[in-house]
């Protein structure tokens, strides 16, 4: 039997206690990156917003297996904040998942309603001709199953309940989400909320498709509310990160209503995300140094290279750049792929690893 089966059903139940110190460092963790963010400035704060921001777009899409133009998502989302763009064409699914996250954004204190719910789906569904359902629960026949292996032989990971159930199951699960925000009357510590309302929200699979990016897009929505102000937490790039344990984990705990696993599970991959979150903010102010530090002083090929390489993020390429990844960026001859890096380490924006063929390059990141 399913989780939705059961007569305790949406009853769910857990140890408080196993969540009682996650909690805790949960609101520590976000009084420190609210502090470092309140003392940056403006500029600086809207490069962050608009990063993180994009890289949950891109990371959220990527967990289903759909994979976007990072420079086209955040064109979408810049224009989503009114901010200047580069008026590239933008595809139908970057536009729709950019409007989805900067709506989650923007308006994370309002209740949620069925409204709200349809208006994300319709947004993420742009341009989908294979949907029946746009901007509506689903009301297919057919079950509506997560399976995976061979169509003659398919495993079954779960099965949802029946479409006509959906407007009684959705209506029960609105009302227990504002039920359960801050200052109401069921109010919910700020980890537990978020795990119940992402594992409810995926047993009941309201949707054609989108489920997985809306439930997270709520999740997200009640850490902010949690907090009283946009979270920033980078809970999909995150996820991605290792989402076999993800789906394990959502699969072990559909089968139950007693949820202390998947709580702790959720609680820790949450604190990650605030932990990711810090070093995003401090990997983006190092660039902003680095390119200040060296204004006037770069030829095109090397801020070509820079730009790349911080593109690829916290983590880097991997195994480091290598002269061949430089001439290939920057279109150049090998001697003067060569003198440009030999450059960039005496400039400290980059340091030397390995020698002769498995010589690497790093970004030279000076934090203070």
């Amino acid at each position: 039997m399913w989780n939705w089966e059961q007569k305790d059903w949406p009853n769910f139940t857990y140890d408080q206690a196993a969540l009682a110190d996650l909690e805790l460092e949960f609101i520590k963790i976000a009084s420190e990156c609210y502090g470092v963010f309140k003392h940056i400035s403006d500029e600086d704060k809207e490069q962050i917003k608009i990063e993180i921001i994009s890289e949950e777009a891109l990371k959220t899409s990527e967990i289903e297996g759909e994979f976007l133009d990072r420079d086209s998502v955040q064109s979408s989302i810049c224009k989503q904040f009114g901010l200047r763009t580069d008026q590239r064409r933008i595809s139908a699914a970057e536009q729709g998942i950019a409007e989805m996250m900067v709506s989650v954004y923007k308006n994370f204190d309002n209740a949620l309603d069925h409204e709200t719910l349809f208006s994300w789906h319709r947004m993420l569904m742009k341009g989908r001709i294979s949907i029946e359902d746009i901007g509506a629960y689903r009301t297919h026949d057919d079950p509506m199953r997560i399976v995976s292996g061979a169509i003659h032989d398919p495993k079954i990971h779960f099965q949802a309940p029946p479409s006509e159930q959906m407007p009684d199951e959705m209506d029960q699960f609105v009302l227990w989400f504002n039920q359960s925000a801050p200052d109401e009357k069921n109010t919910l510590p700020a980890l537990t909320r978020a795990g119940i309302a992402h594992l409810y929200f995926e047993s009941i699979h309201p949707f054609e498709d989108g489920n997985g990016r809306i439930g997270r897009a709520i999740s997200e929505q009640a850490l902010a509310q949690n907090l009283g102000h946009p979270s920033l937490i980078a809970l999909a790039y995150t996820i991605e990160r290792n989402k076999k344990a993800y789906y394990t984990a959502l699969e072990e705990n559909s089968k139950s209503n007693e949820i202390t696993e998947w709580l702790v599970y959720f609680a820790g991959t949450i604190l990650d995300a605030q932990i990711n979150t810090q070093k995003r903010i401090e990997f983006i102010l190092a660039k902003d140094k680095l390119f200040r530090r060296l204004q006037g002083q770069l030829n095109e090929r090397q801020e070509k290279v820079l730009n790349r390489m911080f593109k690829e993020g916290t983590d880097g390429f991997k195994g480091g750049l290598s002269v061949a990844n430089y001439i290939t960026i920057a279109r150049t001859s090998r001697p003067t792929a060569t003198r440009d890096l030999r450059d960039l380490v005496k400039k400290q924006a980059l340091f030397k690893t390995g020698q002769l063929k498995s010589t690497r390059y790093q970004l030279e990141l000076i934090s203070n």
